[in-house]
């Protein structure tokens, strides 16, 4: 029965999260990790920006997403008002392993001497692979019969990212296309009976739109605090928010919390290692009841960074 519970959790997961791993991201730290959302931030840092993400979710839950992220971006042209970069996502979630392989491209206009208003696009492919026979199913339905593999989709996506040296603001879609993934009301008839479904099972996807937003208040020359927030909008589903807030301590440490709205509690640490190198840790205790059943959520982040300016070094940036 457990796994069969399993199995149903997987499909509503798939089928009412997304059938994009990179258009449905929750990470604890999503303020170092924007490129993933967000075309537009590549090459706004001015550096050659290489960051790698992993995150465990759930923890001792049977199934439990795990998830992974590179991304590597930098300006160039000869005013440096363009940025290009890659971005890549792995999850697995139960049988499921998705991955999204993406080019970012970003134009940068200077609205006044010190903001930056970027405009960026997202393209690439999606995909996904589903071996039902990992689950461990007493009657096995329809559903369960016909493995997904290497299912390949395209994606086109788009963002708008403006920044000063102080706040930063985003909204993005991170996929305009319609994808096929389980449907919904044939989820639902699962649940009712999981041991029996038959039928169909494809529907369109929906468009995610994501909004960022962070300001970095000064309180003296060792300490700085940094409020942000990710609000996630999809048609159909409840608006998703997360708030957090950070000290940076003597150009060094960062210390934080976040709250997920309905979901999860958070707590967030980092390190800036050397001028070049960042490692943020973050945990979530979740505030549902799935808490009964795992041990909470890790993630472990890592930014490297060339810079090409000198200043740069000197004032890094908090974001």
């Amino acid at each position: 029965m457990k796994n069969s519970y399993l199995a149903i959790v997987v499909l509503i997961l798939l089928g009412t999260v997304s059938g994009n791993a990179q258009q449905d991201p929750q990470y604890t730290q999503y303020m170092y990790n924007t490129q993933v959302v967000n075309p537009a931030y590549a090459g706004s840092r001015g550096t050659l920006d290489i960051g790698l993400l992993g995150r465990t979710q759930w923890v001792n839950f049977d199934g439990a997403p795990q998830s992974g992220t590179f991304s590597i971006n930098s300006p160039f042209g000869a005013l440096e008002n363009m940025g290009l970069g890659l971005s890549i996502v792995h999850d697995q979630i139960g049988p499921a392993v998705e991955s999204n392989i993406n080019i970012d491209y970003a134009y940068t206009i200077n609205t006044s001497e010190s903001s930056f208003l970027s405009f960026g696009l997202k393209a690439g492919l999606d995909i996904l692979d589903v071996d039902f026979n990992k689950l461990n199913i007493a009657d096995q339905g329809d559903v369960f019969q016909n493995n997904v593999d290497n299912k390949v989709q395209p994606q086109i996506g788009a963002g708008l990212y403006y920044n000063t040296e102080k706040f930063y603001a985003g909204l993005s879609v991170p996929n305009f296309l319609n994808t096929k993934h389980f449907d919904e009301s044939q989820i639902d008839n699962l649940l009712d009976n999981p041991t029996g479904f038959a039928g169909e099972t494809t529907a369109a996807e929906r468009l995610h739109y994501f909004l960022i937003a962070g300001y970095v208040f000064d309180i003296n020359e060792n300490l700085k605090f940094k409020p942000a927030s990710l609000v996630k909008v999809v048609s159909g589903s409840p608006l998703e928010w997360d708030v957090s807030a950070n000290f940076l301590i003597n150009q060094k440490f960062v210390i934080g919390a976040s709250y997920r709205w309905s979901a999860a509690l958070s707590a967030i640490a980092g390190f800036q290692v050397n001028e070049s190198l960042f490692l943020g840790v973050g945990y979530d205790y979740q505030t549902t009841d799935i808490e009964t059943y795992s041990d909470g959520s890790y993630e472990v982040f890592l930014r490297f960074e060339i810079f090409k300016k000198p200043e740069r070094v000197l004032t890094p940036r908090f974001f």
